[in-house]
């Protein structure tokens, strides 16, 4: 028997997903979660063979949680609506054993399980081939800083005396940062940098 742990913060979604996994003969939903930190808990109180997360959570997202279960036995599926490159790549960094979209059958899910339970990896296949069309991150690690600290709502003053910088050289990494990501302001780096699942 194929023991699962399930999280997705959406109440009705995570009650359909258990119920169906219920209805394979060889799986059984041990433990369901709504967040991040809750799911870590049932991990390590039921030990599932497989965890099947949601990435967008409250607490802590599935990728986090992902990253901090690395080296635990369990296998790890991103189960989610968005095909974003950056989360993908970040979850591949975690070695998750599959990343699969909301849209897909539900058959399929319970096939990719068995799959990953044989050992395989399963990736959504449009993840696969965004991943080759897709542009990489052009922010170098500093600039990365300086678009988190905007997107936490810090003034070119505050992020100065936060890297230890002058107030000029925040300037000058913004206006490299919109140039790189070919936006106006501010406000449209932080989306098409969110959009892009680029940030950590």
């Amino acid at each position: 028997m194929i023991r699962i742990v399930l999280a997705e913060d959406q109440g009705m979604l995570l009650g359909a997903l258990g119920a169906l996994l219920d209805l394979e003969e060889d799986m059984e939903v041990v433990g369901m979660a709504k967040n991040g930190e809750e799911v870590l808990k049932l991990v390590h109180e039921k030990n599932p063979d497989v965890c099947i997360m949601d990435i967008e959570m409250p607490v802590l997202s599935g990728l986090d949680a992902a990253e901090l279960l690395k080296d635990h036995p369990c296998k790890v599926i991103i189960l989610t609506t968005f095909a974003r490159v950056g989360y993908f790549e970040r979850a591949t960094k975690a070695k998750v054993n599959g990343y699969l979209l909301k849209d897909s059958p539900s058959e399929e899910l319970a096939r990719s399980i068995r799959l990953i339970m044989e050992g395989r990896k399963v990736y959504a296949p449009e993840l696969i081939e965004k991943a080759y069309d897709e542009e990489p991150n052009p922010l170098t690690e500093r600039e990365e800083q300086v678009i988190k600290l905007i997107a936490e709502g810090k003034t070119t003053k505050e992020i100065a005396k936060e890297l230890f910088i002058t107030t000029g050289t925040v300037r000058n990494y913004v206006s490299t940062i919109l140039d790189k990501l070919h936006v106006t302001n501010r406000i449209e780096a932080i989306k098409r940098f969110r959009e892009k699942g680029w940030f950590k």
